[in-house]
């Protein structure tokens, strides 16, 4: 039993090498978006999202060792893993928070990356929207919402050819 605060570790490592490989696509998107390379964009949001369900498979297994810890030790399975730093060895403390720390510090970083990025989303899609009005300002129509928010669609055009009846 004295070992077992090396499942906690290792799961709590296992999140940092995802949580840094997350930033490492975000950063790629970014870079994608500056270059206005749309099928990059795209790409990597589908790699993004892959990221995303292996660090929640991650994160679960981290809260399972965590919940297995706390009931071996007799605290209730949903004691947090801060609330449980006391039942570590005093030697295996300072690792354990460290890791907390490094997760936690992550997690901001990712928030704070992925806001960024939806933003700059955001901004092309709404350029984009104006430039197409701009040019072509009988395709769009611009409708309200009860709550006030605008949208618009685009009126379908005659085609060009049609056949003869």
């Amino acid at each position: 039993m004295n070992q077992d605060w090396t499942i906690i570790a290792d799961r709590l490592r296992q999140e940092v090498v995802e949580y840094g490989g997350l930033l490492q696509l975000f950063g790629q998107q970014e870079e994608a978006l500056y270059q206005r390379d749309a099928d990059g964009v795209l790409r990597l949001s589908s790699a993004i999202e892959q990221q995303v369900l292996a660090l929640h498979d991650f994160r679960r297994r981290r809260e399972e060792a965590v919940a297995a810890f706390a009931t071996a030790h007799g605290c209730p399975a949903t004691a947090t893993l801060r609330s449980l730093l006391p039942q570590f060895a005093p030697a295996v403390r300072p690792l354990i928070e460290a890791l907390l720390n490094e997760v936690n510090v992550l997690v901001h970083r990712v928030r704070r990356m992925s806001r960024h990025n939806h933003t700059l989303l955001a901004r092309a899609v709404a350029t984009h929207q104006q430039t197409l009005r701009a040019l072509r300002p009988g395709d769009f129509t611009q409708t309200y919402a009860p709550n006030g928010r605008s949208s618009i669609s685009t009126v379908r055009p005659a085609p060009a050819l049609q056949a003869a009846s």
